[in-house]
């Protein structure tokens, strides 16, 4: 993860600023750059959100989103994947999807790339917790293990392949262990 050197800047002042990819998050008057998602990163990404989005939205439940940018608490973050209940979606006054999310996510995933702050990750994600966030997962394709965020509750740390992956209210028709989601790197 790359620090950036910015003068401090207000989030308000962070927020007009242009778009970089990697996407950049504000974090206490800091910027850092996230990492560009690598092949095991884009492949769990991918299938989850297609996962989640053909689940949630044929009922109207809920939409999921790769790296939306979310600002609510202060912060400004991006996680790797943002599942949004239906009726909180921001909408346009036209009924489209707004560009700008500005409240938590329902549920917050991120997927740990190489070098990244296992810590700075972890903090982004008790702050969607801290905010309203329900379920929190930090999925790490090196050691084959999830890291389960559970709104006031103490986290879960979950290897073995036939771990049933907790999962909200919303969604409870996913059924999904750690074996599935590690079983997408094989092709």
């Amino acid at each position: 993860m790359v620090e950036t050197q910015i003068k401090s800047l207000t989030l308000d002042e962070f927020l007009q600023l242009p778009e970089t990819k990697p996407a950049q998050e504000y974090v206490n008057g800091q910027i850092t750059q996230k990492p560009m998602p690598q092949g095991k990163h884009s492949r769990i990404q991918g299938k989850l959100v297609s996962i989640i989005e053909q689940l949630g939205t044929e009922s109207s439940i809920a939409i999921a989103l790769p790296e939306l940018r979310c600002t609510f608490g202060g912060l400004s973050l991006v996680p790797d994947v943002v599942v949004l209940q239906w009726d909180r979606i921001p909408r346009e006054e036209n009924g489209d999807i707004a560009n700008s999310c500005l409240t938590y996510p329902d549920w917050t995933i991120e997927i740990l790339s190489p070098n990244q702050n296992y810590v700075k990750v972890t903090g982004n994600i008790l702050h969607c917790l801290n905010h309203g966030t329900t379920l929190g997962w930090l999925i790490d394709p090196e050691t084959q293990s999830i890291l389960v965020f559970l709104s006031q509750q103490q986290p879960l740390l979950l290897q073995e392949p036939e771990d049933s992956l907790p999962v909200p209210d919303f969604l409870s028709e996913l059924k999904l262990t750690v074996g599935d989601i590690f079983s997408w790197l094989k092709l």
